[in-house]
């Protein structure tokens, strides 16, 4: 069985892989045997988008290395659908992303992602089913470099007016038909591209 890690700083992706994965445009291979992730991070956190590849036979094993040393956050978000196969995408900080935040202390991840949806786009979720994915998103808080697990949802939602949460920044929320995910993808992450690639229309 493949398996295939993702890691996200800001715009630049780390894969680790016991497979060179298809479709990912030009990538730089790393030697693993000498990976430093600290060093890594600091290289990269303000280079131009790029890809990097680890290849490893065990590439959970090395994932699980590569974190060990830094703190995780938790959070979730949904990918939120309506009766007219339409789905919910808010704008912060000049990019469309979906909603997700945080999880409060001792919170269920399902329940996270329910609240943090129903605050940051003021409706109401009828139904979170399954967990569609985890990504990862590495960045610095409080000057320490920390990594960020969120674990996604899909949601179901009747068509309602949206009230974007401005005090998280966020000044827009929008229901869009798959047909407009290309115009999404032009202005978005490169980590909710990966989460856009994986809901059925």
């Amino acid at each position: 069985m493949t398996q295939i890690y993702r890691i996200y700083i800001n715009d630049t992706a780390l894969i680790v892989s016991d497979f060179m994965p298809g479709g990912i445009g030009s990538y730089q291979q790393i030697d693993a045997q000498q990976f430093d992730f600290r060093d890594f991070y600091q290289q990269v956190k303000g280079s131009i988008p790029s890809v990097y590849v680890l290849l490893s036979q065990d590439p959970k094993k090395l994932f699980r290395k590569i974190r060990k040393p830094f703190n995780v956050i938790k959070a979730a978000g949904g990918v939120v659908k309506n009766e007219e196969n339409q789905y919910l995408f808010i704008y912060r900080k000049g990019k469309w992303d979906l909603p997700k935040g945080k999880l409060d202390e001792d919170e269920k991840t399902k329940k996270a992602a329910v609240r943090e949806v129903e605050e940051e786009c003021g409706i109401k979720v009828l139904e979170a089913e399954d967990k569609l994915c985890r990504t990862w998103h590495v960045y610095e808080e409080k000057g320490e470099v920390v990594f960020k697990k969120t674990t996604w949802y899909t949601m179901k939602a009747e068509n309602q007016p949206l009230t974007p949460q401005l005090e998280e920044g966020i000044t827009e929320a929008r229901w869009f038909a798959p047909s407009d995910f290309e115009y999404i993808k032009r202005n978005t992450y490169p980590l909710i591209c990966d989460v856009i690639s994986l809901i059925e229309v």
